[in-house]
């Protein structure tokens, strides 16, 4: 069992005949994912991949059946194709492209509350369920099927903590690239949500980042809420205040929001932080 995606999941690509949704159109297809369409506007009719090309992501749904959408496509083009695809009926929506404006997140988000939709990202590497699913850039070969989920703000950590989970003998049951912008579709505890009710899932690890309140606010929930048990790592021990690190959402005002802080909050929870990735995996092995 998974969360958000799994074997059944039929996928749209969008953006599917550029450079980058062409090339992880290939690696989906080679992880097992069911890519059913791409949608380039003005390329209807022709195959990408062997993936057959739409030019509205609606003739798309209406054909094929797609229930989830990928968005690789410019930033200034992203709004409008997430959009299109929460009109269409898309109930999944996961979005690799960055650099969106904050105030297009803030009506997107917006737009989305009274809709039967789900965003992840944008700014995210994409989903995998172990064994059954891959959606976005993450790479499948680190994979393995097992009872550990995964929920991260940071692409190439996920990359770092998976990776390590797999070489301590454990494995995965669904990771989420929740993306490192400061306005996401979908937030630390909407996936714990997920995961409680998932009953593969016996452990999760939460990769946090400095900047904002996100991983304050899990901890307070997972205390409170979360009955499985919940292992941590934060990045940026070492970052200056005021100094963005990488992702948008990744920047320490004042004394709000440093890793220091996002540990402390982890532990006094009952969240098992690790110093590593290493650590994290170590810690899974001794501790389950």
């Amino acid at each position: 069992m998974s969360i958000l995606i799994n074997s059944d999941t039929r996928l749209l690509v969008q953006g599917i005949t550029g450079r980058d949704g062409a090339f992880h159109t290939r690696q989906m297809l080679n992880y097992g994912t069911k890519v059913v369409a791409g949608v380039t506007p003005g390329k209807g009719g022709q195959e990408a991949e062997g993936v057959p090309v739409f030019n509205s992501v609606a003739d798309a749904v209406k054909k094929t059946g797609a229930d989830t959408s990928v968005i690789f496509v410019p930033a200034k083009f992203a709004p409008s194709a997430m959009y299109e695809a929460i009109d269409a009926g898309i109930k999944l929506i996961i979005c690799v492209s960055e650099g969106i404006a904050t105030i297009e997140l803030v009506k997107i988000t917006g737009y989305l509350k009274n809709k039967d939709c789900r965003l992840i990202g944008p700014n995210s590497p994409g989903v995998v369920s172990a064994g059954e699913s891959k959606v976005g850039i993450l790479p499948g070969h680190i994979f393995k099927k097992g009872k550990i989920g995964v929920i991260s703000r940071s692409g190439t950590l996920t990359y770092e903590i998976v990776d390590q989970i797999t070489k301590v003998g454990l494995g995965q049951s669904t990771c989420i690239g929740i993306g490192g912008d400061p306005i996401i579709g979908t937030k630390f505890i909407d996936c714990l949500e997920l995961f409680a009710k998932d009953k593969n899932t016996g452990a999760v690890v939460i990769v946090g980042e400095i900047g904002g309140r996100d991983e304050q606010d899990t901890a307070e929930y997972v205390k409170k809420y979360f009955k499985k048990p919940v292992f941590g790592f934060i990045a940026g021990k070492t970052a200056p205040a005021d100094k963005r690190m990488g992702h948008a959402g990744a920047i320490i005002s004042g004394t709000s929001g440093t890793a220091a802080e996002k540990v402390e909050v982890f532990k006094k929870c009952g969240i098992k932080v690790g110093e590593t990735p290493a650590e994290v995996a170590q810690l899974l092995k001794s501790e389950l």
